[in-house]
């Protein structure tokens, strides 16, 4: 039997076992355990000591190590974050303004093509309210197991939210030659402190694309994923998204005591564009503040004092 023949009497035989699942209040609960990486070089970390590098990646532990909770049914679905206690000095500076970029509580309708999302910023909450994002799913025919899963291979290219700070970089970041060239010029500078806290803003970009690898099991056949990932004809597993990994470690098919999934209803209702435009005035009014700064101190520098 051909490769391709094999591989679509594989399909065929996990979507029937999957119907398994299909009664009327059917729910799961699937854990899944997120990690992103960040480069530290890139922000400036050259000039650090090992123990002051190691000092700042405890401290963002908990926004680049999360747990996260799906509960789903059918067509409904709610992801979250699992508490978890912060460790000294993660509330504050760069932690702090971190925080505020995390997303909140979300839920997807696959039914009504519905998004919602609870998010707070900077103190003020809103309900972010859109459609699904689609995204051109590509299956490659490539399989591997997760936990007792089969799993099955997409790949798509997704639009990154401007705002997203897991795919955030150091403008020009890859250019080793050009900064080793202007490191000379840079270590002249008398206040290197204020000089980093009023460039980092402007520094910092966003790629337009990145590209997403999902690994999604047709033994669980609900077209549910991760946050906003979704589309596939199963359950996705795992997610490989720019320098974040999302994986479930552990997934509870109807569940003893089944959880409601509500609608959120949280917060002041706003489009997704919306929403990125408060939060692009507020990233204005912190480089104007910075800016601000750095010239107030300049000045003081400049008259001697």
């Amino acid at each position: 039997m051909k490769p391709s023949k094999t591989l679509f009497v594989i399909c065929i035989a996990l979507f029937t076992t999957a119907f398994t699942y299909a009664q009327q209040d059917f729910q799961g609960v699937a854990y899944y355990e997120s990690k992103t990486t960040m480069d530290m070089d890139n922000f400036g970390g050259r000039e650090m000591s090992p123990e002051r590098k190691k000092m700042i990646m405890d401290r963002m532990k908990s926004f680049l190590e999360k747990s996260y909770t799906l509960t789903f049914n059918k067509t409904e679905s709610t992801y979250k974050e699992e508490e978890q206690l912060e460790a000294p000095g993660q509330g504050r500076g760069f932690g702090g303004m971190m925080s505020s970029f995390t997303a909140g509580e979300q839920y997807k309708n696959v039914k009504s093509n519905q998004m919602l999302q609870e998010q707070e910023f900077f103190g003020k909450q809103f309900l972010i309210k859109d459609s699904l994002p689609k995204l051109a799913w590509k299956l490659t025919g490539e399989t591997k197991q997760i936990g007792q899963y089969t799993c099955m291979k997409a790949t798509a290219m997704k639009p990154v939210d401007q705002n997203d700070w897991r795919s955030m970089r150091r403008r020009g970041s890859d250019d080793d030659k050009k900064e080793d060239d202007n490191k000379d010029q840079a270590e002249k500078k008398t206040d290197t402190t204020q000089t980093a806290s009023t460039n980092l803003l402007d520094e910092i970009e966003v790629p337009k694309e990145i590209e997403v690898t999902a690994w999604y099991t047709m033994q669980i056949p609900v077209n549910q994923g991760p946050g906003e990932y979704w589309g596939l004809p199963g359950l996705i597993l795992e997610i490989n998204a720019d320098r974040t990994t999302i994986l479930c470690s552990k997934i509870v098919l109807n569940p003893a005591e089944k959880e409601d999934i509500k609608v959120p209803s949280k917060g002041k209702e706003v489009t997704r564009e919306e929403y990125s435009e408060t939060v692009k005035k507020k990233m204005e009014e912190m480089r104007e503040m910075y800016g601000g700064r750095g010239g107030r101190g300049g000045g003081r520098g400049g008259r001697g004092r």
